[in-house]
């Protein structure tokens, strides 16, 4: 039986990276099913992404042990890891539209990862975690309990093991320090109009101002609010018989779609950081 592996790096471009990735990969007896790479020109990278077999259980421990070397003498960053799918921890409030639509998708086996919990600041979606058999994990947040509520959040990540925490309309704003500690391993999800609409009633004001278009971002949590590197976008065309009730319907689908591509992507290690923005494999 085949043993599935995947290895993604990154590192500055120059000639024999990916002779010497296939070279180990040849000596070590994995045979090759997936690559993808990018040459980023203007900032002088490349990323890459090699899913592989081995016909032995070598361990993910013994393959980045002995890959370390050539990593080394490129200046790589990278991870090489198993099938074992990403935990995945979902963030929300009172909106239940990305919760349901990741729980639909779980189920399916469509998702990439493997959901484990459900933790909210209000008791609104209980049911629904609940009825697909998620624990679910209320935390309270006040401005004066918010610092102590942070620090529940993150010992329930550890407590779940979660790889991947998932805000799904989680109408909280994290602290610095809480989005340094989940920094590269969380994703947010949020409305975007042209232009954009802050505030109450976003999609109130967006019927005002009579757009066309209605998205959605999917990026990664940073210090910097909405800010983080996008992995994915969904935009929907609209017109002038979208009253807002219709527009926050569209408006929850583009969330959805966006947000459900991202966790996908993320578990299946297709994202990778590249400063300010992402390389997405898909």
């Amino acid at each position: 039986m085949p043993h599935p592996y995947t290895l993604t790096l990154s590192c500055p471009e120059r000639p024999g990276i990916v002779h010497a990735v296939t070279r180990f990969l040849f000596e070590h007896a994995c045979d090759i099913v997936e690559h993808q790479q990018f040459d980023d020109a203007v900032r002088g990278q490349l990323f890459l992404r090699t899913a592989f077999v081995c016909a032995e259980d070598t361990g993910v421990e013994e393959l980045t042990a002995a890959f370390r070397p050539v990593a080394e003498d490129f200046g790589m960053t990278f991870t090489v890891t198993g099938d074992r799918p990403q935990r995945v921890l979902v963030m929300v409030s009172k909106l239940g539209h990305c919760l349901n639509d990741l729980v639909f998708r779980w189920r399916a086996g469509s998702l990439g990862g493997e959901l484990v919990g459900v933790v909210s600041n209000h008791e609104d979606l209980r049911p629904m975690a609940e009825a697909a058999g998620l624990p679910f994990h209320h935390v309270p947040v006040t401005p004066g309990t918010k610092p102590a509520a942070e620090a529940r959040l993150l010992e329930l990540v550890g407590e779940t093991r979660a790889d991947l925490v998932v805000l799904a309309r989680y109408m909280q704003v994290l602290s610095d320090e809480a989005c340094r500690a989940l920094y590269g391993r969380a994703i947010n999800i949020h409305h975007s109009f042209l232009p954009g609409f802050k505030g109450a009633k976003p999609y109130h004001q967006a019927f005002d101002r009579g757009v066309k278009l209605v998205g959605a971002t999917a990026h990664y949590v940073t210090p910097d609010l909405d800010e983080g590197p996008i992995i994915e976008q969904e935009v929907i065309r609209i017109d002038h018989t979208h009253d807002p009730r219709a527009l926050a319907t569209v408006g929850r689908d583009a969330e959805a779609l966006a947000l459900s591509r991202a966790v996908r992507w993320h578990s299946e290690r297709r994202v990778l950081l590249n400063g300010s923005s992402t390389v997405v494999f898909r």
